[in-house]
């Protein structure tokens, strides 16, 4: 690639800065970590992994970078791509072979979604993959986007508050994930791929499935910042924001001992005793 325009160079420059505040904010990587980037062959993973390459350059702390690959055994998923491109930066990968392409066409229903058991699955098999070779941190590529989709489908469909946190604690406590573009938004990281000309493997795994309810919220959410831009950021803001006396959770905040403070100044004075 030649050298950058402008904008280009803008580009790169802004979703490098947002990477690394995100890492910083949320204290993501630590001297002497190993990092095992989960690549999925799609704009997000390439992107965290080139960003990631950079950022391993110019910290001031030394942490280790691997990328790794699930094959999920896709028919016509072209297994050369990802072998081929890691080869040529010079980056140590890992292909991990599993097929549960078949699992979950044998589940699922012809027509319904597939992402959630696929997800779990891909999911369980990467964790048990980051403890074997010793990875202390598990980089994924989700986005702004990504997050606040999640809110939403949580919000609308799931009944409770919350979303994909930029790091986060499996529940066995035997992996950290990490998600350093938690800063970035879609729309970025979709022409930064193409600017760098990513060799990107599209999932075919569940077709289009265009009735899914995160296709619903994304066109919702892509809606709303058309009518009122940088509405997606203010929402971003306000999950970095949140005062939990102020919503309704009784195991978040202490309702049933909330009483008056006898202690507190009173609000009226008594003019007559001044």
């Amino acid at each position: 690639m030649g050298t950058l325009s402008v904008n280009q160079n803008k580009l790169q420059k802004r979703l490098r800065r947002q990477a690394g505040e995100a890492i910083a904010d949320f204290n993501m990587i630590e001297d002497g970590d190993k990092v095992m980037v989960c690549l999925s062959g799609g704009k997000d993973s390439y992107t965290l992994l080139d960003i990631l390459l950079y950022l391993q350059k110019v910290a001031p702390i030394r942490f280790e970078i691997v990328a790794v690959n699930l094959d999920q055994k896709q028919p016509g998923f072209p297994e050369h791509v990802l072998p081929a491109y890691l080869a040529s930066i010079g980056v140590a990968y890992h292909i991990v072979e599993k097929d549960t392409y078949s699992v979950v066409k044998e589940k699922i229903p012809e027509g319904k979604t597939t992402c959630s058991l696929c997800s779990r699955l891909r999911r369980g098999t990467l964790y048990t993959f980051a403890d074997e070779i010793g990875a202390t941190k598990m980089a994924l590529g989700h986005h702004r986007d990504d997050i606040l989709e999640t809110f939403f489908l949580n919000l609308f469909y799931g009944g409770t508050l919350k979303a994909m946190p930029p790091k986060l604690r499996a529940d066995d406590g035997r992996n950290v994930l990490i998600r350093p573009l938690a800063y970035c938004n879609e729309k970025d990281i979709e022409a930064y791929a193409q600017l760098k000309q990513f060799p990107i493997i599209p999932c075919n795994l569940c077709g289009s499935q265009e009735n899914l309810q995160r296709q619903v919220v994304k066109e919702m959410l892509l809606e709303w910042e058309r009518k009122s831009p940088g509405r997606t950021e203010i929402m971003f803001r306000a999950l970095q924001n949140v005062v939990p006396s102020q919503l309704a959770d009784r195991a978040l905040f202490d309702f049933t001992n909330l009483r008056i403070d006898e202690s507190a100044t009173p609000r009226f004075l008594d003019v007559m005793n001044l």
